[in-house]
């Protein structure tokens, strides 16, 4: 099946924020009274579900969108710490000059997401930012209905159970990727539609007339 838009996830998917999350996740629990992450607990976290992980870390849901706002101001004031994966901007470059549509919905600001792709935002045709936790899925609709492409001819790239979840529910396809903050494993086992290894498989699957390979991937 031919993909003419590709709708991507910011961090774990194109930024590579997981350290920084790790650095920061327990100033931020302090702060708004929820369960600390010990080391040993964050391998089994990322085998987790959004909900069970809220659930597990007693974060109330009416708390979240406090969290989300400050957790953007954090991201602002770490622009610097929080660098692309290796061969990102050459992949998107890549989909971009064979046709693929670009989009991005992410739950950070779309400043922060701005700043994070520097030269590589402009490839972008649809930015859709600020998603809550579990409102990926109304943004998810709203980007396919602008770009004006068939469902079926629509991708959304993640890396997190959501990301999966959110594109089953409006009925587009799904990549997941394996470098990101959800252990391979807990996403294998949902059956994506497609699984990404490496940055220049997603090259390869969505566009696999390009020539040549994603360097530093």
């Amino acid at each position: 099946m031919p993909y003419a838009l590709a709708i991507f996830d910011l961090d774990g998917t194109l930024a590579d924020s997981f350290p920084w999350f790790l650095r920061t996740i327990n100033d931020v629990a302090d702060r708004f009274n929820f369960r600390r992450v010990s080391d040993g607990e964050i391998e089994e976290l990322r085998h987790a579900s959004s909900r069970e992980i809220l659930t597990r870390l007693e974060v109330p849901l009416w708390k979240l969108p406090a969290i989300a706002r400050h957790a953007r101001r954090l991201k602002a004031e770490a622009a610097a710490e929080i660098p692309l994966f290796a061969g990102v901007e050459t992949m998107l470059r890549t989909l971009s000059e064979n046709g693929v549509q670009l989009a991005l919905v992410t739950s950070d600001s779309e400043a922060n997401a701005r700043e994070k792709l520097g030269d590589a935002a402009a490839l972008f045709s649809h930015f859709d930012c600020a998603a809550s936790l579990f409102g990926k899925p109304a943004k998810f609709r709203r980007v396919v209905r602008r770009a004006g492409v068939q469902p079926g001819n629509v991708i959304a790239i993640g890396d997190e159970v959501r990301d999966v979840d959110a594109a089953r529910a409006v009925g587009i396809a799904c990549g997941a990727v394996c470098w990101g903050y959800a252990a391979p494993a807990a996403l294998r086992a949902l059956g994506p539609d497609h699984v990404f290894e490496r940055m220049d498989e997603i090259v390869l699957t969505l566009c696999p007339g390009a020539v040549g390979r994603i360097s530093g991937a």
